[in-house]
């Protein structure tokens, strides 16, 4: 029995997602991630949770280091009055060039001051739900001012859930210390890296499996190619062949290449983008490499597949919302037996 979340589109904009939310609800998922990449993750999960009534929004995730904890917490709390206990917050940290060059923040590094943003965010919830003196003091992060009249006071549902988006060993060991859950990559999903690699990741860091410590979600983010028939399932495919070899040429995302043993084909793919041959890229990515990465079959048979490969795993999947809203209903019926667990 899985909670099933559909995900909006990197590049949709605050003028569409409302719309978008309000047709994801009425599918029957359990909640919508939104991106924080090229439009801000705070003004989407606003407008998604303004247009809906029983939706979950969960950025997934947001961009924290250029952000002080305390502007995140305000926004994260408004969020969390206005749906009525709705809004989820993951925490990513991006990568260093990012972090400097495209948001001009100092890089520290970024494990212990992940763990700072965890901590300082929960201090300041509590500051505005108890009225407790805020005092939090890190080493990166030193809150201890919150007069009266900048409090916001307290909300019926204080706690927010807080998930990191970890690809790495520590972050991972990390989310299992102290998060509410996790959310993976596309790249580090596959069922024998979630058996043999993050699940013992997270059961060092303190969960033992993926609902033992209270309410922690494993939230699964795999690409799925699914269609009506053959041509829209061939078209998905080739789709993400094509994405799997831009990500795969990213060092950080090799470890799951790795575990297969085709962290040569990694390698290969850094060299292209390296030499300009982004033409040559896709060829490098196997059809064996696909089939490991990416569930693929018809609407009737893929709630059987995905549940046949992530069941016991984890207890949130992600499930493309279809192209063509015509395929709509389609997709609803999968939803509806990948939440009954069959």
């Amino acid at each position: 029995m899985f909670k099933v979340y559909a995900v909006a589109p990197e590049d949709m904009s605050p003028s569409n997602i409302a719309v978008f939310a309000q047709r994801v609800e009425a599918m029957s998922y359990d909640g919508l991630q939104v991106a924080d990449a090229i439009h801000d993750g705070f003004l989407l999960a606003a407008l998604a949770l303004n247009a809906t009534s029983h939706l979950k929004v969960c950025i997934g995730v947001l961009v924290i280091f250029p952000r002080s904890p305390m502007n995140v917490a305000i926004s994260a709390w408004d969020l969390q009055r206005l749906s009525g206990g709705r809004f989820e917050l993951g925490l990513g940290t991006q990568v260093k060039g990012n972090v400097e060059k495209r948001y001009s923040t100092p890089w520290t590094p970024p494990l212990k001051r992940m763990r700072e943003y965890i901590e300082a965010l929960r201090a300041i919830f509590d500051a505005f739900q108890y009225g407790e003196k805020l005092n939090y003091v890190g080493a990166n992060y030193q809150f201890t001012r919150l007069q009266p009249f900048f409090n916001p006071g307290s909300i019926e549902h204080p706690h927010i859930p807080l998930l990191i988006g970890a690809v790495g060993p520590k972050m991972t060991n990390l989310a299992g210390a102290i998060a509410d859950g996790m959310l993976t990559h596309p790249t580090n999903t596959p069922p024998r890296y979630i058996r043999e690699v993050i699940l013992p990741r997270l059961k060092e860091g303190g969960v033992s499996d993926s609902s033992s410590r209270g309410s922690f979600q494993l939230m699964l983010g795999s690409f799925v190619a699914t269609g009506v028939d053959d041509k829209g399932i061939a078209a998905e495919r080739l789709k993400y062949k094509n994405l799997l070899a831009f990500l795969f040429s990213t060092p950080a995302y090799w470890p799951s290449l790795e575990l297969f043993g085709w962290q040569d084909i990694g390698e290969q793919l850094l060299t292209c983008t390296r030499e300009n041959r982004w033409q040559d890229m896709n060829a490098l990515v196997s059809e064996e490499m696909l089939d490991a990465f990416l569930p693929t079959t018809h609407y009737g048979d893929i709630g059987e597949l995905l549940t046949k490969w992530y069941k016991g795993l984890a207890g949130v999947l992600t499930f493309p919302v279809p192209t063509d809203p015509s395929n709509d209903s389609v997709a609803a019926l999968v939803i509806e037996s990948l939440k009954a667990g069959r």
